[in-house]
């Protein structure tokens, strides 16, 4: 008989996939911590029996999730990444030579230690003396005052259950705000624009009594119930269309899935998410 990986999503949609093998199991302090070599997609993550991640999709989110801001900030300098655990994010950041130094902010160690150890094909910059992994609350992290301002600020969690709740609220966002250098841009995953919609609406609109544009844009990702997922880009001075153009051209040599097209296409609203802006 198959071994099968199901997510179910309030108990009326099921996203599974057929396993091969367990790889990790554990649970953390925060948050029961799974990887599975899966037929379809090679190893996956899991958090809680919700799928965070897999080898062959990954990209899907991580390049969407990464490339609109870095190709469209003034400057690259300082990164601040909350979340992450998988690599994933810092891999697509540390991809440009202008990046001096990333602030890594992952509330669970275990998730680092066992994306390091058992999915290493997508956490490919570990090493990089450019990134500093801190384990600690991104949220607390937010609220510091002694740092030097960021210039893109990366918000790579999960669904707003357990740790990652106070990732969706408006003091965590005004705090992000206060760490960003003067034209700094944030971005953060918005979750599915339809099994989520209505969160996917709250955040965009409390992301708005925080700055000044503020942009959700689109995409599809295999492995998350629906498929259909989304990002949000805000700043207080940036356009997601003012894309650098030399920094675009160089990153497309490595990416898979990110372009100038893909881009700007993504940035196109659904009606049905406009008219309930």
């Amino acid at each position: 008989m198959a071994l099968w990986y199901d997510e179910v999503f309030e108990d009326s949609l099921r996203c599974g996939l057929k396993v091969k093998r367990t790889l990790f199991s554990e649970q953390s302090a925060f948050q029961r911590v799974e990887i599975v070599e899966t037929e379809l997609l090679g190893k996956a993550l899991a958090l809680d029996g919700l799928w965070m991640t897999s080898q062959r999709d990954e990209k899907y989110y991580h390049e969407l999730l990464v490339h609109p801001v870095m190709t469209t900030a003034p400057s690259i300098r300082r990164v601040l990444i909350i979340g992450g655990g998988d690599g994933g994010t810092a891999r697509e950041v540390l991809r440009y030579p202008e990046v001096e130094h990333v602030d890594m902010v992952e509330i669970d160690g275990m998730v680092v230690q066992a994306c390091k150890q058992f999915l290493p094909e997508i956490g490919s910059a570990w090493d990089d003396p450019r990134l500093n992994v801190v384990i600690d609350d991104g949220i607390k992290w937010s609220k510091r005052t002694d740092l030097e301002p960021y210039d893109v600020i990366i918000i790579d969690g999960s669904d707003p259950v357990g740790p990652a709740v106070g990732l969706f609220d408006l003091e965590f966002y005004q705090g992000c705000q206060n760490l960003l250098a003067k034209d700094g841009v944030f971005v953060t995953q918005s979750e599915s624009p339809m099994l989520f919609r209505d969160v996917h609406l709250d955040m965009i609109g409390v992301m708005k009594k925080t700055f000044k544009n503020v942009h959700p844009y689109y995409g599809t990702v295999m492995i998350y119930p629906g498929g259909a997922w989304s990002w949000t880009y805000a700043s207080n001075s940036v356009s997601p269309r003012d894309i650098i153009a030399e920094r675009a051209a160089f990153v497309c040599e490595v990416t898979e899935i990110y372009n100038e097209d893909i881009h700007l296409g993504a940035f196109a609203v659904p009606n049905h998410i406009r008219r309930a802006l």
